[in-house]
């Protein structure tokens, strides 16, 4: 019984310590050839968006906010990416 509750909080300080990882990772997605840049960490909070002037045209709004979006999803699959191989697996424990 002692082993597992071992075990339990070795896993316990494993996913702790992952946590702190994703929360302190910088993620960038980007689109547009780098027009669009999604900047996040790896508990997926967005803390930057860099747009290049050549991204913008008065006439295709649209445009930018395809551009928004694709770079927000691959800053997004990215993050989602890290947190698999990241966080330990607790075999539904947690």
């Amino acid at each position: 019984m002692q082993a597992m509750v071992r075990q339990a909080q070795k896993l316990q300080e494993q996913m702790l310590q992952a946590q702190q990882e994703l929360e302190d990772a910088e993620i960038k997605g980007v689109s547009g050839g780098d027009l669009v840049t999604v900047t996040m960490n790896g508990k997926k909070k967005m803390s930057a968006i860099t747009i290049k002037p050549a991204a913008v045209d008065p006439d295709d709004i649209e445009l930018l906010e395809d551009l928004i979006l694709a770079a927000y999803n691959d800053a997004l699959e990215k993050a989602e990416e890290l947190e698999a191989k990241t966080m330990p697996n607790t075999g539904g424990l947690f």
